[in-house]
Formats: C-alpha cells, sequence, structure tokens
C-alpha cells in the first residue's frame, strides 16, 4: 500500500482531482459575473457540460478500456461480458447510491427566484452524488496512465465541474444565502471529488487485467450521471434545440481536445 501512496501517479491524480474539484468553486464564485443567470444560460451551460463528459467517458475510458480488454482475454466473448459487466456495475454502483441517500433534482433553480433552504440542500446533495464517481474515474484513469492520457478526462471533468458549481451558488441565494457563502460551499462540494479520486487511485500497481475493468466501471458512472442526472434536469424546458446544439458543441470540443491531447 505504500508504494501506490509513494507513486508518481497517485500524486499527479489526487492533485489533479483536487484542481478539477476547485473548478465547482470558479462556478460558483461566476454568481458574481451576472446580476441574473436566466434558466437558457443555465441549460446551455449544463448541456455544453454533458457533451463534455460524454466525450470524456467515451475517449478516456471507454473504449481504451474495450481496446484493451480485447488484447487481455483470447475469446471475444469473454472480454464482450467482462466490459459489458463492468460498465453495468458502474452504472449499479450511482444508480443505488442515488437510491439510497436523500435527495432531489429539481429543474426549477432559477436566479432570483425564492428558494426553500432545505430544498435547495437536496437539490445540492443531488449534485453531490456526481462528485464521488467523476473523481473516482479521475483516480482509475491515474492509474492507467500507461494506457491513456488522463488529462482529457481531468479537463472534462474540470469544465463539466462550472455549471454545476453556478448551480449550487444559485439554489442557495435563492434560499437566502448570501453569495459570498453560497460560492464557498460549492467549493466545499467540489472536495468531494478528489475523496473519490483516493478510491480510484487504489487500482495502481493491480493486475494490468483489472485496470481497464475498472475503467470500464468508471466509465459507466459518468454515464449514469449525464444520462440520468445531467440531460433530464435540462430537456423539459421546450428548448431542445439549444439544449441538443449544447450537447454536440461540447462533445465535439471535446473529441478535439482529446485528440490533440492524445499524441
Amino acid at each position: 500500500m505504500s508504494d501506490v501512496f509513494s507513486n508518481i501517479n497517485f500524486v499527479h491524480g489526487f492533485l489533479g482531482a483536487l484542481i478539477a474539484g476547485l473548478f465547482t468553486g470558479v462556478g460558483g464564485f461566476s454568481i458574481f459575473l451576472k446580476r441574473k443567470y436566466t434558466q437558457t444560460n443555465i441549460n446551455v451551460l449544463l448541456n455544453l457540460a454533458a457533451g463534455v463528459m460524454l466525450s470524456a467517458s467515451f475517449f478516456a475510458l471507454l473504449v481504451p478500456a474495450m481496446s484493451q480488454l480485447i488484447t487481455f482475454y483470447s475469446d471475444i466473448h469473454v472480454a464482450g461480458f467482462a466490459y459489458c459487466g463492468a460498465v453495468a456495475v458502474g452504472v449499479a454502483l450511482v444508480w443505488i447510491l442515488n437510491a439510497v441517500l436523500p435527495h432531489e433534482h429539481n429543474n426549477m433553480v432559477r436566479h432570483g427566484a425564492k428558494f426553500d433552504l432545505k430544498k435547495a440542500w437536496l437539490f445540492i446533495i443531488a449534485i453531490s452524488l456526481h462528485k464521488f464517481p467523476e473523481g473516482l474515474a479521475v483516480g482509475v484513469a491515474y492509474s492507467a496512465e500507461e494506457f491513456i492520457n488522463p488529462m482529457s478526462l481531468l479537463i472534462g471533468i474540470a469544465l463539466h465541474n462550472i455549471p454545476e458549481g453556478l448551480t449550487i451558488a444559485i439554489s442557495l441565494v435563492a434560499a437566502g444565502v448570501s453569495k459570498f457563502k453560497s460560492a464557498c460551499t460549492s467549493i466545499a462540494i467540489g472536495m468531494i471529488q478528489p475523496l473519490g479520486a483516493l478510491i480510484g487511485l487504489l487500482f495502481i500497481g493491480v493486475s494490468q487485467s483489472l485496470i481497464p475493468l475498472a475503467m470500464a466501471m468508471a466509465g459507466g458512472t459518468l454515464l449514469f450521471v449525464v444520462i440520468n442526472e445531467i440531460l433530464p434536469e435540462t430537456y423539459g424546458y421546450k428548448e431542445t434545440d439549444k439544449s441538443a446544439f449544447a450537447v454536440f458543441t461540447g462533445f465535439i470540443v471535446m473529441s478535439y481536445l482529446f485528440m490533440v491531447l492524445g499524441e
């Protein structure tokens, strides 16, 4: 275990997750940049983040995991079952977490509107549930640094954290909390990510055949976050063209970054 903590990848992975988590605070303090954010502003930012996350999860975790598992297993069918099983486990883990912990999905958070403090915290808990699997994914990516460049995933998650930090701050301000305290709360929520990264980083030094499974599992957790958590929050405003455009834009831009960083 001591070898794991002294590994340079461990240090880089933890610091990377810490920096990505701090970007939640960047989003939180963005509440000072405008007098009022419209619901369209928030939806576009969240959908851009969803597109970025989809691209990062596929190209930084799921596709490399599939390629590596194919090389580790002589039987393609066994590789396929192993891959799909790992993705399903990742989805199931976050699904169970969502079912067990009290939280509330609320797509009615509006800058300037009144919001009950208890309801605001239930909404923030829902966002907090994203942070642990995202940190886990960063940790796993740095554990698999010999297979992939984890920087693209780190950038994707950091960018994704900005609109989430903003929605945290907006919900608390709507409940009567000061802008400064609301922004600082978003930083605190972001610190859940390096905690998740610690779990993922424990895969450093394990069997090479297990790391692609961990990558596939982490990719599954991110897919759940995007498909079950982010997109349903933004597609109920009858602005699907703007939402779709933002998702595609985020996906395409992140795909470009992945290609450039992968060189």
